[in-house]
Formats: C-alpha cells, sequence, structure tokens
C-alpha cells in the first residue's frame, strides 16, 4: 500500500517556484515581501501570513489557484 504524504504549503511554494524556474527574490519581489520570507515558507519556519492581494499576486507568479496552494494533495483536483 501507498502511503501519500501531503505536502505543506511552502513544499508547494517551493515545488512551484523550481518548476518555473524562479528565484525566491524574483517571488519576494512580485509578492512584496522579502527573499528571507520566501525562505521562511518554503522551509516550513513561517506560513505565508499575507494580505489578500499578496496571496493573490502569490498564487499569480506561482501559477497556481488559491485553492491549490492551501489544499491537500489530491483536494484541489476533487473540487475542479
Amino acid at each position: 500500500m501507498k502511503v501519500t504524504i501531503p505536502m505543506s504549503v511552502g513544499e508547494r511554494i517551493l515545488k512551484r517556484r523550481k518548476e518555473l524556474g524562479l528565484t525566491r527574490l524574483q517571488v519576494a519581489l512580485a509578492v512584496g515581501c522579502v527573499e528571507s520570507s520566501v525562505q521562511a515558507w518554503e522551509t516550513g519556519r513561517h506560513a505565508p501570513k499575507l494580505v489578500p492581494v499578496q496571496m493573490q499576486r502569490l498564487c499569480d507568479i506561482l501559477q497556481i489557484s488559491l485553492r491549490e496552494l492551501a489544499a491537500e494533495d489530491g483536494e484541489a483536483k476533487k473540487h475542479d
């Protein structure tokens, strides 16, 4: 039996950023935060605490919906 461990929001940010060939600085500039914040999200030290407009910018640069960013693995696809 295969066990799937859900990806955290930070892991999802890291995965999408790398898939798109973006740097942490590029993500930070698009969102309006500092590069160290993006690093903290990706490593799980902190969850993104962004105002709605910043969260939308994060989703836009990562080319994913908020549902995909926040959902556990596979959950977003079930609802689409």
